[in-house]
């Protein structure tokens, strides 16, 4: 049999093919507060890189912290306990902050625009895909991974955003404004505070389904999924796909 082998031409034999690079997808995690006067500052500059780099940064408003408001009967408040869960893990001391792919240091919003263009330099070991359909009353999340590089290993994580929310913000010249639009805000995490095993190889592919209730608060037409993976080294990959209904 191992000398039958020597018969195959050459031109038959199975040439491993190395995957596509993946292009590498930022994340900005935006510790941000709604009693927080310079915060609208960093959301704007957030705009301004959205605009320069498209997709391929992807921003989230994490409500929390001693600036955060969780809201009263009559006012909506976006802060929410994982908000908070996450502004002490990283020992921060002030807002607007942000945390770039989850390296070590949080920066200052005027330190951003520099650090995402450097993470944008790095190699992406993976790539990372997904969609989310709202199906009788049930939002139903599928992520896709495919390994480009080695193997990778940490955590998943997938989180829910909500865009065009209308709410409380303390502005910069210290007024309230209560028409203040809110973009990209954390509304929960769907597969835990901080997600779940993951691992992946080079050339293959993987998936992971979770669901979650639609809350009556949230509007469907506004909400999005952002999915990642991170280790030790900060986050490998990023994706943000929107919500649809069936």
């Amino acid at each position: 049999m191992l000398t039958g082998c020597d018969h195959i031409a050459e031109e038959d034999r199975l040439i491993y093919v190395k995957p596509e690079p993946a292009k590498r997808i930022v994340l900005l995690e935006d510790f941000t507060g709604q009693r927080c006067p310079n915060c609208p500052l960093a959301t704007d500059l957030i705009e301004q890189l959205q605009e320069t780099y498209g997709d391929a940064l992807v921003a989230v408003g994490i409500h929390g912290g001693p600036l955060g408001f969780a809201g009263t009967a009559k006012v909506v408040g976006l802060a929410t306990p994982t908000g908070d869960e996450y502004y002490n893990h990283w020992q921060l001391e002030y807002q607007p902050v942000g945390v770039i792919n989850r390296q070590k240091t949080p920066l200052k919003y005027s330190d951003w625009a520099a650090a995402v263009k450097e993470e944008l330099q790095k190699p992406a070991p993976l790539w990372l895909d997904g969609n989310a359909v709202v199906v009788d009353g049930d939002i139903q999340v599928t992520i896709e991974a495919q390994g480009t590089d080695g193997i990778v290993t940490g955590k998943l994580q997938v989180w829910l955003l909500e865009d065009s929310i209308t709410a409380l913000q303390i502005m910069p010249d210290g007024k309230a404004n209560q028409q203040y639009l809110h973009n990209h805000v954390f509304r929960l995490a769907v597969n835990g505070t901080w997600g779940e095993d993951f691992s992946i190889e080079e050339g293959k592919i993987g998936t992971r389904t979770m669901t979650l209730p639609l809350q009556p608060l949230w509007k469907p037409e506004n909400l999005s999924i952002v999915a990642f993976v991170y280790n030790d080294s900060g986050v490998q990959q990023a994706v943000k796909v929107e919500v649809i209904k069936d």
